[in-house]
C-alpha cells in the first residue's frame, strides 16, 4: 500500500541538496575543460577529447558503482563520491600537464557515476509508487538547475583566480555534497515483506533475468540519451552554420537552458497521474521534429524558435529515464539493475554524438542531424509500444 502522508518536503535536503551542488559543480566546469587544457598546450582535438573524459569515466564506471553501492549503501557511495570527486577537482585546479588534467577529469566522470546511482537508487527504494515521477523529475530538475546556474559562479571565481576557479568551484559544491551525505541518516529504505532476502544477486544473473526490459524500454532509453547529448551538439554547430556570433549563442542556449529546467515538476506530476506515455511520447516526438526541422532554419529567428521547441521536449522529459528504470528494476537486486540501466544510457549519450560526428564528416551537418532526429520518432515508437498504460503506483 502506498504512504499517502508521504511528502517529498521530508527528504528534500538529503535527497536533492546534493543533486542540485552536483550540478552547480558540473555547470561550473564543463565550459572550461577544454579550456584549461588548451592553456596547458593540448591541440584542438586533445582538448576535445578531454572534455570527453567526464562521459567516459561515467561510462566505464557504471557497472563498479553499482556493485559499491549495493555494497556499502547509497549513503556512504555518495560519501565516498564526493571524497574521490574532490581529489580529482583539486587535481584538476593544480594540474601542470595535459595528463594530469585528464586523469582528473576521467576520475571526475567515474566519481558522478557513483554519485548519481546512489541517488537515484535511494529515490527509488525511499519513495511511495504515487510520487515516484515526481521524485525523479525533480533530482533531474535541480541537477540542471544547478547546471544553469555553475557556469555563472564559476565565471566570478574565474575572474579572480584565472581557469582555476572553476574547479575550486566544483570543489566547494562537491564538500558541501559529501557534507550534506555525511549529516543525513542512513538513506538504504527498510526492506519490505522479505523483498531484500536472499544472497546479493550477480550483475549476470540481472542482466539474463530482465534482458526483455532491456532489449525493449533499454533501447529507447538508448535513444532518447542520444537525442539529449546530440542536442547539446547540434545547436553550437547549426548557429555557428548561420553565422551567429559566440554571445548570440550562449544566449540562445541560456534560453534553451531556461526553458528545459522550468518545466521539469509538472511533466513529474503528468506522469503520476497519468501515467509515463503521456511524457515519453511527447518528449520524444518533440525533440525529434525539433532535430529534424532544425536544417530547414535559414534565419536566427527561425533557429531560435525551433531550439526553444526542442529545450521544452526535453524539459518535459526530465525524470523519464530514471522513472522507467525505477519502475521496472527488482526489489531484490536494485542496484545492480540500475548500474545496467544507466550503462545503457551513457551508452547513448556517448554514441548520440559520435553518430552526428560520423555522418557529419560523411555525408554533411544537415544530414546527421536529421538522421539523429529519426531517432527520436523510433524511440516514440519504442515507447508506444512497451511502456506500461495508467498510473504506476496505485
Amino acid at each position: 500500500m502506498s504512504d499517502k502522508s508521504f511528502s517529498l518536503r521530508k527528504i528534500a535536503v538529503p535527497a536533492f541538496g546534493p543533486s542540485l551542488l552536483y550540478g552547480i559543480g558540473n555547470g561550473a566546469i564543463l565550459p572550461v575543460i577544454a579550456l584549461s587544457a588548451r592553456e596547458l598546450g593540448a591541440s584542438v582535438a586533445l582538448a576535445g577529447l578531454i572534455a570527453a573524459l567526464v562521459g567516459i569515466g561515467s561510462l566505464v564506471s557504471n557497472i563498479p558503482a553499482a556493485l559499491l553501492a549495493s555494497r556499502y549503501g547509497e549513503r556512504r557511495a555518495m560519501m565516498g563520491a564526493a571524497a574521490f570527486s574532490m581529489l580529482a577537482l583539486l587535481l584538476c585546479a593544480m594540474a601542470s600537464t595535459v595528463g594530469l588534467l585528464a586523469l582528473g577529469v576521467l576520475m571526475v566522470g567515474m566519481a558522478a557515476s557513483v554519485f548519481l546511482l546512489a541517488r537515484q537508487t535511494y529515490l527509488t527504494e525511499a519513495v511511495p509508487g504515487y510520487l515516484r515521477a515526481r521524485a525523479m523529475s525533480t533530482l533531474g530538475g535541480t541537477t540542471r538547475i544547478g547546471v544553469f546556474v555553475g557556469p555563472f559562479a564559476g565565471a566570478a571565481f574565474i575572474h579572480y583566480l584565472g581557469l582555476s576557479g572553476a574547479y575550486w568551484v566544483a570543489l566547494l559544491a562537491m564538500f558541501g555534497a559529501g557534507a550534506i551525505a555525511f549529516a543525513s541518516p542512513e538513506l538504504t529504505a527498510k526492506p519490505q515483506s522479505g523483498a531484500h532476502a536472499g544472497p546479493r544477486p550477480s550483475m549476470t544473473g540481472i542482466l539474463r533475468g530482465h534482458v526483455g526490459v532491456f532489449l525493449t524500454l533499454g533501447l529507447g532509453v538508448l535513444l532518447v540519451s542520444a537525442l539529449r547529448s546530440s542536442r547539446q551538439v547540434v545547436i553550437p554547430l547549426w548557429a555557428d552554420h548561420l553565422g551567429l556570433e559566440p554571445t548570440a549563442i550562449s544566449l540562445i542556449y541560456g534560453l534553451v537552458a531556461a526553458i528545459d529546467m522550468s518545466v521539469f515538476y509538472p511533466a513529474g506530476k503528468i506522469m503520476d497521474q497519468h501515467g509515463r506515455l503521456w511524457v515519453a511520447l511527447p518528449s520524444t516526438v518533440l525533440m525529434g521534429v525539433a532535430l529534424m526541422c532544425i536544417p530547414l532554419t535559414t534565419a536566427p529567428v527561425a533557429f531560435i524558435i525551433v531550439s526553444l521547441v526542442l529545450g521544452f521536449g526535453n524539459g518535459i522529459g526530465s525524470g523519464i529515464v530514471m522513472t522507467l528504470a525505477a519502475d521496472a528494476s527488482p526489489a531484490h537486486g536494485r542496484t545492480q539493475f540500475l548500474g545496467i540501466w544507466r550503462l545503457m544510457s551513457d551508452l547513448g549519450s556517448s554514441g548520440g554524438p559520435a553518430l552526428l560526428a560520423a555522418l557529419t564528416a560523411l555525408v554533411s551537418l544537415a544530414a546527421g542531424i536529421t538522421v539523429i532526429g529519426s531517432l527520436g520518432l523510433v524511440a516514440a515508437v519504442v515507447f508506444w509500444r512497451w511502456v506500461p498504460r495508467g498510473a504506476a503506483g496505485r
